[in-house]
């Protein structure tokens, strides 16, 4: 193209006003420039409402009265260079909105913006921002590079270096140094911090807030991260939420997952459905699924076990489906609403038992579940030197003072050690109540035995002394007959007496 083409009209007049050409001189020669019709696409206002300021800029309207585009401005080197009927954009910088006909409302502030654009309401600030778009409206890109590939994609907004720069989708957001700066074809998603969705391809629906916050997504969809490396190593597992600073961090395609808390599940790889709420919540945790862990470290012992609630504990590697609440030694009184004075008409009815460690649970007596079973024997007569008492618990346990029935544990140890229970310091703290039972149902029954026995014995006699009687009965006829003979001077008969 001839660079000779006159200069704009406020660099003329000031170079002939510093070179002291008269005002009247002056004057012709702008006139004479505007008779020019290149000079029209260089410089100055335009037919309806046009304005160019640089070589070629708006140059299709400004050497064809026939094309109708109104109220442009274009200031820069083909600013708008092949404009006809596009009306209200708006290019500066050299090349900006370079290739656009007839597309309107459109705003390209930088080098080359929007340089391939031909739709409408499109913003483009930065060199190079949205220089590929051809088709796609309503776009926003600020910074350099900003949405440089897109083409069809409508609806976006990019802020910042690269951001979205290979994006061709809809309904993206990107703001920040490389935010979502791979995309192509995954549509609404939010990415706002450095390298906040950088590779994500396809993916869908994804909101990522932090620096490098599901920084390696590709392909998953509808995941939230909010934190700096939060769901960072996140490839295409779907349906994921982390809130915190490496949260849910090195989840590569574990899916369904819920993590808030700084380093809330960070180790986790492929498990699913897992929900930390806290601190370190699940941190080594990592093929585990279905767990529910709450509070700061809860579950931070777990590694791959699945389908654990642990709530304000730590957890045990190699748990699966264990539930724990609160940590012993710490929490020094446990309170459950809706279960006194409630009935319930089946299952087990027998008492809830606890060991040392908060371990809940109720006896099993089938004979699958035990070994080395012998009968009881004399094992329970040591209650036999057991000494009941009455009492009252201190004013700290029971301000009511309700009376108490029952046996002191360190007396009952002294008799059998086997009958106490013993606290996480191994001191003495209650009886095992269920095996007194059972050692006084044995007693029981070895007494009830010798009461079958004797009354065996009792019976045994019983029916002897009946037939003692008999026999005295009999014996009492015989010598009343003899007596009789005797005084009537009969001999008497012989009388059969059986043995």
């Amino acid at each position: 193209m001839n660079r000779s083409t006159p200069i704009g009209t406020a660099a003329i007049c000031q170079s002939a006003l510093q070179r002291g050409f008269p005002v009247i001189l002056l004057t012709l020669a702008l006139a004479w420039f505007a008779l020019l019709p290149t000079a029209k696409g260089a410089d100055g206002g335009l037919p309806n409402s046009n304005t160019a300021e640089g070589y070629l800029a708006l140059n299709a309207i400004a050497t064809n009265s026939a094309n109708t585009g109104t109220d442009n401005t274009a200031i820069g080197e083909g600013a708008l260079y092949v404009n006809t009927s596009g009306s209200s954009n708006t290019a500066a910088g050299a090349n900006a909105l370079l290739s656009n006909k007839n597309g309107s409302q459109n705003t390209a502030i930088g080098y080359s913006a929007l340089q391939s654009n031909t739709a409408n309401g499109n913003t483009a600030t930065g060199v190079a921002a949205l220089q590929n778009n051809t088709t796609g409206s309503n776009n926003t890109a600020n910074g350099v590079l900003a949405l440089f590939s897109n083409t069809a994609g409508s609806q976006n907004t990019a802020i910042g270096y690269s951001t979205l720069q290979n994006n061709k989708a809809d309904a993206n957001t990107a703001i920040g140094y490389q935010a979502l700066l791979n995309n192509t074809t995954g549509e609404s998603n939010t990415a706002t911090g450095f390298n906040a969705l950088l590779n994500n391809t396809t993916g869908q629906a994804n909101t990522a807030s932090g620096l490098a916050a599901l920084q390696n997504n590709t392909t998953g969809n509808s995941n939230t991260a909010t934190g700096f490396d939060a769901l960072g190593s996140n490839s295409t597992g779907g349906g994921n939420t982390a809130t915190g600073v490496g949260a849910l961090q090195n989840s590569t395609t574990g899916p369904f997952n819920t993590a808030e808390g700084f380093q809330a599940l960070k180790q986790n790889t492929t498990g699913s459905s897992n929900i930390a709420v806290g601190s370190n919540a699940g941190l080594s945790l990592t093929t585990g699924s279905n767990n529910v862990l709450v509070g700061a470290n809860a579950g931070i012992n777990l590694n791959t076990g699945s389908n654990n609630i642990d709530i304000g504990n730590q957890g045990v590697a190699g748990d699966a489906a264990k539930i724990r609440i609160g940590k012993q030694g710490t929490q020094t009184a446990t309170y459950i609403a809706g279960i006194y004075g409630k009935t319930v008409a089946s299952g087990t009815k027998v008492g809830v038992m606890i060991d040392s460690t908060g371990k809940l649970g109720t006896v099993v007596s089938s004979v699958r579940f035990k070994e080395a079973i012998q009968p009881m024997d004399k094992a329970s007569e040591a209650l036999l030197a057991l000494k009941p008492v009455t009492f009252r618990y201190k004013h700290e346990l029971d301000p009511d003072g309700t009376p108490q029935f029952g046996l002191i544990a360190e007396e009952v140890e002294k008799v059998n050690s086997d009958l106490v229970v013993r606290d996480e310091d191994g001191k003495v703290n209650t009886v095992r109540y269920e095996a007194v039972n059972a050692m006084l149902l044995n007693e029981f029954l070895k007494e009830h035995r010798k009461v079958e026995q004797l009354r065996a014995i009792v019976a045994k006699q019983d029916a002897t002394s009946t037939q003692q009687q008999k026999q005295i009965e009999a014996l009492t006829v015989g010598l009343q007959q003899v007596t009789a003979q005797l005084e009537s001077g009969t001999r008497a008969p012989r009388v059969a007496i059986n043995n």
